[in-house]
This record gives C-alpha cells, sequence and structure tokens, in this order.
C-alpha cells in the first residue's frame, strides 16, 4: 500500500467491505467507489465515464465491474476498460491504514 499522505482521508473500515464487493463513499465533493478484490481495495470515481452513470449501481462480478447504463465493463484490478477497451476509470490512490481504516487520497 502507497505511503501515508497528507491528502489521504479515512473514508470507511476495512472490516465493512466484503470479498468482491463495492460502495460508494463522500471524499470532499467527489463521490468515490471503493471496491474490495482479492483481499485489496481500489478506489474509482463513482462515474462511468461514457455517460457519468453512477458506477455503485452496476455489478461486480468476477473481477468486471458492469455499468447499468450501456453495459461498458471494466477491470476492477486495474480500471481498465473491458469493453471497450480503450476507456479507462478515473482511479485514486487509497490504503489501509493501521487501525484499519480505508484511506483515500482524491487529487
Amino acid at each position: 500500500m502507497p505511503e501515508h499522505t497528507e491528502a489521504d482521508v479515512p473514508v470507511l473500515a476495512w472490516d465493512v467491505l466484503r470479498a468482491c464487493t463495492m460502495t460508494a463513499v463522500q471524499v470532499g465533493a467527489t463521490r468515490v467507489l471503493l471496491v474490495h478484490h482479492d483481499g485489496e481495495v481500489r478506489a474509482y470515481q463513482n462515474r462511468c465515464p461514457h455517460r457519468a452513470w453512477p458506477l455503485e449501481r452496476g455489478s461486480l462480478a468476477d473481477g468486471v465491474l458492469t455499468c447499468p447504463n450501456h453495459g461498458w465493463s471494466f477491470d476492477v484490478a486495474t480500471g481498465r476498460g473491458v469493453d471497450p477497451g480503450d476507456c479507462d476509470l478515473v482511479a485514486y490512490p487509497c490504503r489501509i491504514d493501521d487501525e484499519g481504516m480505508v484511506r483515500v487520497a482524491v487529487t
């Protein structure tokens, strides 16, 4: 996990997330989607890059996040587009601190 920065803020207890689940949190003025996948947490802008639809309403299966609006899909481990392959999610640095809190830095 990345080193602590002054910009990252605690947003959710790590224990709240379960394997292959996701939840949206507010970080300042930004809605962030947290995804727990393969024992790690990822943080992405909670908007599909296609039409800005909230990804928290989408589905997550086998490491692929699918937007509920038009079916665009993304690899949750990398944020890269699966279909279409040329459109990626906006990722934010995140980590789990020593107290078990997920921390996110929205840059």
